[in-house]
């Protein structure tokens, strides 16, 4: 499953329509470019992809202000939408996910209901205990990891990383059932994009808005394993 995918979509879906370089300003605003393959060719060919997948729908505007061919606006079909809400389920409930999709699901977890919200990451826990069960089970001997020499370290992180992942989703239903952020259907929306046009302060240094009819940049050497 790929984050990238979430992500745009996502990105798109706030705006409700948004040209390329929005979104890649947005994922920027994010950070999402440390922490997952958001980098500008995937990005720009993510769109370009999704577009003739018919999850997003492209319209050509007026040209940029630096000339060039007509800049391309993308607003999500209804195939997009149903295809966001997948991945995002999928993001908060699944126990095997990668931590890029993870924080892409965290990014969009109030776009769902509150309760829904709850019941996807207490699935998340029941799916992380029960992983734990099956792999300790059936790989750790009788006498212990020690029998594993050094490899019973690996058993190690698996272990850990299962409960502390466990303990952090029960730390973030308890403040979600405390009340915490607005949900889909209960008022004001937090605004977590960028305006059209408005600065962006952690944009990457020299970045200049690109031609969006050309090939996005030096990242797109990577953006075809990510736009699947």
């Amino acid at each position: 499953m790929s984050a990238i995918r979430l992500l745009v979509l996502g990105a798109v879906r706030q705006h409700g329509r948004a040209h390329g370089y929005q979104v890649r300003n947005d994922l920027e605003y994010w950070g999402a470019h440390e922490w997952s393959n958001a980098k500008p060719g995937s990005i720009y060919h993510a769109l370009k992809q999704m577009a003739k997948q018919g999850l997003l729908r492209a319209h050509d505007i007026a040209p940029s202000t630096a000339g060039g061919p007509p800049r391309t606006e993308y607003e999500l079909t209804a195939a997009g939408e149903a295809e966001f809400f997948a991945l995002l389920r999928a993001a908060l409930s699944q126990h095997d996910q990668k931590v890029d999709m993870l924080s892409a699901g965290i990014g969009f977890v109030v776009d769902l209901p509150r309760a829904e919200a709850v019941a996807l990451l207490k699935e998340r826990v029941r799916a992380l205990q029960e992983w734990r069960g099956t792999v300790t089970g059936y790989y750790t001997p009788e006498g212990g990891t020690g029998q594993l020499g050094h490899i019973g370290e690996i058993m190690h992180m698996w272990v850990h990383s299962a409960d502390s992942g466990a303990e952090w989703t029960r730390g973030l239903i308890e403040r979600i059932e405390g009340g915490a952020y607005v949900f889909a259907g209960e008022g004001e929306p937090f605004v977590g994009v960028l305006a059209d046009g408005q600065e962006n302060p952690y944009a990457t240094k020299g970045a200049e808005e690109p031609d969006e009819g050309g090939s996005g940049g030096a990242g797109d050497g990577g953006a075809a394993t990510e736009a699947r």
